[in-house]
């Protein structure tokens, strides 16, 4: 099973996605389990957002994340994305991924990320 912290949830409405998502799991005979993973993920154009990490299947994963922003009508982010030749900056540690956000299920913007000490940071921002 992956674990890993790629996805983020709207602030202040972290913790009950969190509960709707692992119910919605275990009621529907997932492997999913996620949790907050103690840190902010800060924007400019779409606000602020608690990092979760989760274990599980990364399909169930994202498909859990985009049904809790549609459900609960919240913005989330989906992290995960790289630029194709990458592999060679990543094993030096210059990590940069892309991630799509989400509000009520739809792509609202996108963002440029990296990692500063095992956290994830902003470095660009877009509307779509």
């Amino acid at each position: 099973m992956a674990t890993t912290d790629n996805f983020a949830i709207e602030q202040g409405k972290a913790q009950r996605a969190i509960e709707w998502m692992n119910s919605e799991a275990a009621k529907n005979n997932k492997k999913l389990q996620v949790k907050l993973e103690g840190y902010l993920l800060s924007t400019t154009k779409f606000g602020n957002f608690e990092v979760v990490s989760w274990k599980g299947e990364w399909s169930t994963a994202r498909n859990m994340v985009i049904r809790a922003s549609k459900k609960l009508n919240i913005k989330v982010v989906e992290a995960g994305y790289h630029v194709k030749g990458q592999l060679l900056s990543s094993l030096f540690g210059i990590s940069r991924e892309f991630a799509k956000v989400y509000s009520g299920g739809n792509i609202i913007g996108n963002l440029e990320l990296s990692t500063r000490s095992g956290k994830w940071i902003v470095k660009g921002e877009k509307l779509t």
